[in-house]
């Protein structure tokens, strides 16, 4: 579709599936955290129940590594009536920081595309997660130096971005949003007057998923991020 980027001075990105792998970490825990729990339920009822307890937590813990990681212990002590062993904790809380530990695995084409738009354009991270581990996973990837700004959300709700839009005194129709995720990086974005881009991840947390009810057309929807740079002005 044809989309009038002209006017765009600002452009954020979303960091996690956006510029470095992310989500595939959290399905891999997962499958490892229902063989630890196969004595107690199906690996589609360890999934669901987690998934309710990830839901029902994420107003106390936000997003995040941490906030997974208390979820799975909580969904464990309940699937198994709180018998579960020490053992098996101390394996969930391995899990954990195995997945903070993780390398920064860049996705294809992102620094080729930073740094074609640093000399353009102010370009910022709007992410969301733990503050310190975003803030550990950006100095790792080594992206830093072509970002004016920073910010780790508590989340991407209309409000967060204005708010924020408001703070960095960014207007509205200068600002284009690039994400994975329809939810939280493009829809709000729209909703404000601004433009967004979803360049879609192959693995999309559940949460994250929208009905086709709440899709509308008027945003770029990329198969690679490389390709983005055939509509903006360089």
């Amino acid at each position: 579709m044809e989309v009038d980027y002209s006017n765009i001075k600002v452009i954020g990105f979303d960091a996690d599936d956006t510029l470095w792998v992310n989500e595939t970490y959290f399905r891999e825990a997962e499958e490892r955290f229902a063989e630890l729990l196969e004595n107690y339920e199906t690996k589609n009822k360890i999934d669901q129940e987690l998934f309710k307890i990830e839901m029902k937590n994420l107003e106390l813990y936000g997003y995040g590594i941490k906030g997974f990681v208390l979820s799975m212990v909580e969904c464990a002590l309940d699937l198994s009536n709180t018998k579960i062993s020490q053992e098996t904790i101390s394996k969930i809380l391995h899990l954990g920081k195995e997945m903070i530990a993780k390398p920064v695995e860049l996705l294809d084409g992102v620094e080729e595309v930073l740094q074609k738009l640093a000399d353009k354009y102010r370009l910022i991270v709007l992410t969301k997660g733990d503050l310190l581990d975003q803030e550990r996973k950006l100095k790792r990837s080594g992206l830093s130096k072509y970002f004016h700004h920073v910010e780790v959300l508590s989340d991407k709700k209309e409000e967060n971005y204005s708010n924020l839009l408001e703070h960095l005194n960014i207007a509205h129709e200068e600002f284009l949003m690039i994400g994975n995720s329809l939810k939280s990086d493009v829809l709000p974005i729209l909703n404000i007057g601004a433009k967004a881009v979803h360049v879609p991840f192959h693995t999309t947390w559940a949460h994250e998923l929208v009905s086709e009810e709440e899709i509308v057309n008027d945003h770029l929807k990329l198969n690679r991020i490389t390709d983005i740079l055939k509509y903006l002005k360089l």
